[in-house]
């Protein structure tokens, strides 16, 4: 699909578009805070009560992992992401130094929606220069978030990043166009997060995701 690459072919500063990554290689066994697929997480139970009227992001109870994305974000800094077998939930982790290096963040996401794009036409209406997404602020139900990337007054372009996943039955590459907007929650050192991403995946499937995340501190989650 020429025109996704032509509409949404841009260049982000933050992100390292040209990984070193291959399809013989692996990422490390165990990623941060001994998170990795097959591995289970469970979640402090006290959060629910701490969050409640705070965030809509729901908290699961224990989870497995599915699959791991790692994307490389240059300058030894790097996103580690953790699919679960539950679809609705998913986990990212901020690293400085290795992979799994020193912990920067982690946020919690849930997947609001995922719709798949089928013309430059819908793409532009969705998440093109015809949408909302990229400018200062976006109202999602009644709630406004501030923009994190990019310092524009009007629309910015989206980040460009390369996602490398595995899973116990295969890897592969997703190519995203970024935006990430947040809110403060009145709590501290929690914000939550509204992450839109237009993705393609190695057959050429183009989406567009929502997914609403809450910011957590390394000891609200252990890995199993």
């Amino acid at each position: 699909m020429g025109w996704f690459k032509q509409l949404m072919g841009l260049e982000a500063p933050q992100a390292n578009t040209e990984s070193k990554w291959t399809a013989g290689q692996t990422l490390p066994a165990t990623g941060p805070l001994g998170l990795a697929p097959g591995k289970g997480v469970m979640f402090d139970t006290s959060l629910k009560l701490l969050l409640d009227e705070k965030t809509t992001v729901v908290i699961p109870g224990s989870q497995e992992i599915w699959a791991n994305g790692s994307v490389d974000l240059g300058q030894s800094t790097w996103l580690s992401r953790y699919y679960m077998n539950d679809e609705d939930y998913w986990l990212q982790v901020h690293t400085t130094g290795e992979i799994a290096g020193q912990v920067e963040s982690v946020i919690l996401f849930n997947y609001l929606s995922v719709v798949t794009i089928s013309s430059e036409a819908e793409l532009r209406r969705l998440a093109g220069p015809q949408s909302l997404i990229g400018l200062p602020t976006y109202t999602h139900y009644g709630v406004e978030y501030a923009r994190v990337w990019g310092s524009e007054p009007g629309q910015t372009e989206l980040v460009a990043m390369t996602e490398q996943v595995i899973n116990p039955e295969t890897a592969y590459t997703v190519e995203h166009r970024s935006m990430l907007y947040a809110r403060d929650t009145g709590l501290t050192d929690r914000r939550e997060f509204l992450l839109f991403s237009v993705e393609e995946d190695a057959e050429g499937t183009i989406s567009l995701s929502t997914s609403l995340g809450i910011s957590l501190y390394t000891t609200d989650l252990t890995a199993l």
